[in-house]
């Protein structure tokens, strides 16, 4: 093995173990990264577009929810704390997976980052903001602030969608209207460790 890629192991298994290690928006751009579309894409595009989308979800004006909250089980086996689905307008919160995170935030000392009961607010936000994104002009403002242009025709270009944007605006927004210390992103990345680790469930995936 090489220097460099000793040092990459070594700080993958520090990730691993301490993934607060790791900056919110380096978590954004790694999400960016897993998204499909983005295979290939140079890593300071993405990291651009993580720094914007997090600006534009935490400037973001408090966002009602009208949307039915229903609680449920099954959260681990499909590693998802909460979805929104619009027919109707529904927030499935995952009441199992909503414990195991509020144990990892006791397990790993990240109480004066997750205040009791702001997991489960964060959750309901940043479902609230998918929403918003999906039915309002929010949806454009993101695009535009993004700036990802997919076709110019003369002085005109069009502008295009980036897959992902709207979860990484939806996770910065969760963190301010929270107002949690660090983004819901590295709860996720602790959720994902937590549960792909040796011995736990294989996660089932959505079709």
């Amino acid at each position: 093995m090489t220097a460099a890629g000793a040092r990459e192991s070594t700080a993958e298994a520090r990730e691993l173990t301490d993934p607060a290690s790791v900056g919110d928006i380096e978590w954004a751009v790694r999400l960016l990264a897993g998204t499909p579309t983005h295979e290939g894409r140079d890593r300071a595009l993405l990291r651009q577009w993580a720094y914007r989308a997090d600006a534009f979800g935490s400037r973001l004006a408090p966002v009602p929810s009208t949307a039915r909250v229903v609680e449920r089980g099954g959260g681990l086996e499909r590693m998802l704390l909460a979805r929104y689905t619009s027919r109707p307008p529904t927030v499935e919160l995952y009441t199992d997976t909503l414990a195991l995170a509020e144990e990892l935030v006791d397990a790993r000392g990240w109480r004066h980052w997750y205040p009791p009961g702001s997991v489960r607010a964060a959750a309901l936000a940043h479902e609230a903001v998918h929403a918003h994104l999906h039915h309002g002009p929010a949806k454009a403002a993101l695009k535009q602030v993004l700036g990802h242009t997919v076709l110019r025709i003369g002085r005109r270009r069009v502008i295009g969608h980036v897959v992902g944007a709207e979860e990484v605006a939806a996770h910065a927004y969760a963190r301010t209207v929270c107002g949690l210390g660090r983004s819901p992103l590295l709860l996720s990345a602790a959720l994902r460790a937590a549960l792909t680790r040796p011995g736990a469930p294989a996660p089932r995936r959505e079709n």
